[in-house]
């Protein structure tokens, strides 16, 4: 009958089934791209459009943050064959990082562009979202797409990270035979790149 405890233990049991329901959500969304993995997508979509789309729907969250969303298109439509919400889910998954890990008052930037990659180099398509945040230690980079891996584990779980969204991220670039990259210096930011 004590109402002062009552609303604590609330808050607490809220938080936490808010939290479990991140983590089985993620589970299941890594759960049904492993099971489709090698099933080739589909559909057509342009990622200029993807962008566009991304930014304008994480706007209130990166102004929350005093962030900015900069998007820089590629001249022309850059059409690429894939499941659009799997490659919404990956971008605003990147972006989402951004802006939960990026420098408050700092800007998120999502680049399209065509690029030559690869030996013997093949014209690609590039999405490359940058921050300007605190960046991430070398060691780190390598593990940063396994499943719970996180580089600031109490950094992550106060800002209600469950450490699989990179995970996913990487098996829908996977499934849709591409590549992540990451790149990131410790006080100048990080850049995720998906050919």
């Amino acid at each position: 009958d004590d109402p002062e405890a009552r609303a604590r233990f609330l808050t607490i049991m809220s938080s936490q089934a808010t939290r479990m329901t991140r983590l089985i959500d993620d589970l299941l969304s890594l759960s049904r791209v492993e099971m489709r993995v090698h099933l080739p997508p589909r559909g057509m979509l342009d990622l200029n459009e993807v962008a566009s789309y991304v930014a304008q729907a994480l706007d209130p969250l990166a102004a929350g943050n005093k962030m900015k969303i900069v998007v820089t298109k590629s001249d022309t439509p850059l059409r690429i064959r894939g499941d659009r919400d799997e490659i919404v889910q990956v971008i605003q998954n990147l972006v989402h990082n951004a802006i939960k890990y990026g420098r408050e008052g700092g800007r998120v930037e999502i680049a399209i562009s065509r690029v030559m990659d690869g030996s013997p180099p093949q014209p690609r398509a590039l999405v490359a979202v940058a921050d300007d945040g605190p960046g991430i230690a070398p060691e780190h980079i390598p593990r940063l797409t396994e499943r719970f891996y996180r580089a600031n584990a109490a950094a992550s779980r106060e800002k209600g990270g469950t450490g699989l969204g990179l995970a996913i991220a990487k098996h829908i670039v996977i499934r849709h035979r591409g590549e992540l990259r990451i790149s990131s210096a410790v006080g100048k930011g990080s850049t995720f790149s998906i050919l």
